[in-house]
Parts: structure tokens; C-alpha cells; sequence
């Protein structure tokens, strides 16, 4: 069987995450492959709406194994949050949730960066989620980054102590008050650390291999897409982009799998086109007629 991929073609929130839910029944394994909790693809049941930000979209179905891939980076604070509230649907996440070892960690600093960068560039903001996307994505790419497999090390206080004093030294640099400021690191931590010690319950894995072992057995898989394409870090409207691949070249290096995997695509759009944040947007109706229909989508 192959890798099938859903991808949203315009800048995000084209309702990918229903159309995973409508078609997850086609599929063994739902696997998430690249963002963070700056996705939010919402599911609605009997009345009653959910937004799942980290957590693929196939876990409302109990006969499905759901993935969070390699190149997702992880808030574990947010992570926690989603299982809290998922938790009396009776969801069985010894069976239907994996957590890739090499995700990268969103730190409470990295979300303090992410805020200081933002604030340092003024008038010429991206319009960033302040979620420590970006900054967690450029300590992956300078070889600095914890990843979720790290949290079980000995010495994982001692990697958290080192990285975060870095974080700490740049704050500075920007005169961002990590102490009294609206985000405090200490209070941040607090809860860091209790959602992490809730991480380590849960099945954590190598997912490269898990992914590739299901596929040898013949089973079929189905890689969602967060953000779209015109936000892809290479190809997207540069710089006001997210900080990962959104295409199918992501879901490959995002899961661990070969091109030669990859089946069909799947591309979701809407005829009504938005976009958040800052950024060109050359279909913009900054009239009477945009204002309305902003009011209204």
C-alpha cells in the first residue's frame, strides 16, 4: 500500500481536518508530519465543536492509529490540554495515539523568543502565532533542539538548564522581560513540566520505523497536512510563511517515508479564500463586501 497525502492549497484553514475525519475510514493510520499547535483543524459531533492542534485528526475513530510524526514539533503543555479534554470520549490512546521520539520540543522559552523576534521586527511583522513555532524549527535546524525522546535521558534537566540559558541570553539582547512580563518564564515551566511528566505515559516511539513496518504489512496510511501551500517555508509568500514544508517533499522527511510511497494527493481549497496573519494577499476585498464577508465566514 502507499502513503496517501492531504495538503491545504491556499494559506491554511481549508477544513482539512474534516475531510481527514470524512475519509479516515478509508485508512489504518492517520499520521501528522509537519507544524504544531499553530494548526487548529476542527471537528464538530453531536453539537459539539472540537480543534485539535497537535493531535491527528483520525482520533475519533477507535479502530485507527493516529501518528504524530517526526518533523511536528511538540507543545507538551498544549498536548496535555487536547488529551484533558478528548479524555471522557472514552478514547483508548494506549491504542490509537503514537508520538514520534525525534518531534522537536516547544519549550516555554521558545514561545518567549517567539514574542520578542515578533516584537523586535515592529512595523515589519510576520503576524506569527507566538506559539514558539519558528523558534523551536531554527534550534532543530542549528542542532540545539530537545526532542520528546529526550525526555526520558537522565540528564534531560541538564539539556533543558543548558538550551534554555541560551534562550535566556538572547532575551536579554532584546530587552524582553521574561520575568514580569505577560509571559513568565517561571510560571511557564510549572506547567511545562507537569505536562511532561504526562508525556511519558504515552507511546512513544520511533516512528520511522513504526510507519514503515505498517506499510511492509500492507497497510494504508494517510499523511495530514497543517497550514497550505502557500505558506511552505521554500515555495510559499516569503518571509510571511510558517516554518516547515508543507507539500509532499514535507511528508516524506515529516514521517521518515521514501517518494516512492507516496500515492495519491489530495488538495483542499475553498472558494472563498482568507488568509491569517500579515502577508500579501492579492485577492484581499478591502472594501464593504470584504468587510461583510469577514463578519460572516
Amino acid at each position: 500500500m502507499a502513503v496517501d497525502v492531504l495538503l491545504g492549497l491556499q494559506w491554511g484553514d481549508e477544513g482539512k481536518g474534516k475531510i481527514v475525519d470524512f475519509i479516515a475510514n478509508h485508512y489504518e493510520l492517520v499520521v501528522r508530519f509537519q507544524g504544531g499547535p499553530n494548526a487548529g483543524h476542527t471537528l464538530e459531533f453531536d453539537g459539539i465543536k472540537h480543534v485539535l492542534h497537535q493531535i491527528p485528526s483520525g482520533i475519533f475513530h477507535k479502530d485507527k492509529i493516529n501518528v504524530i510524526g517526526n518533523g511536528v514539533v511538540l507543545d507538551a503543555i498544549t498536548f496535555k490540554k487536547e488529551i484533558d479534554g478528548l479524555t471522557k470520549f472514552g478514547i483508548d490512546f494506549g491504542k490509537s495515539l503514537f508520538i514520534s521520539k525525534k518531534a522537536q520540543l516547544i519549550l516555554p522559552s521558545h514561545r518567549l523568543l517567539d514574542a520578542a523576534y515578533e516584537q523586535a521586527k515592529g512595523a515589519n511583522k510576520i503576524g506569527s502565532t507566538l506559539k514558539g513555532i519558528g523558534p523551536t524549527y531554527q534550534d532543530k535546524i542549528a542542532r540545539l533542539g530537545i526532542r520528546v525522546g529526550d525526555i526520558l535521558l537522565p540528564d534531560f534537566k541538564e539539556k533543558y538548564t543548558k538550551l534554555v540559558n541560551q534562550h535566556i541570553d538572547i532575551l536579554k539582547y532584546h530587552n524582553f522581560d521574561y520575568v514580569n512580563g505577560t509571559l513568565k518564564l517561571a510560571e511557564l515551566e510549572t506547567e511545562f513540566f507537569a505536562a511532561i511528566e504526562s508525556l511519558k505515559t504515552f507511546n512513544l516511539v520511533d516512528s520511522e520505523y513504526f510507519i514503515n513496518e505498517h506499510l511492509a504489512k500492507g497497510a494504508s496510511i494517510l499523511a495530514e497536512g497543517a497550514q497550505g501551500s502557500l505558506l511552505d517555508v521554500d515555495f510559499g509568500s516569503y518571509p510571511f510563511v510558517t516554518s516547515s514544508n508543507t507539500m509532499v517533499a514535507g511528508a516524506c522527511t515529516g514521517m521518515g517515508v521514501a517518494p516512492r510511497n507516496i500515492g495519491e494527493v489530495y488538495g483542499i481549497f475553498k472558494a472563498y479564500c482568507t488568509r491569517v496573519g500579515s502577508g500579501p494577499f492579492p485577492t484581499e476585498l478591502e472594501d464593504a463586501v470584504g468587510q461583510k464577508n469577514e463578519r460572516y465566514r
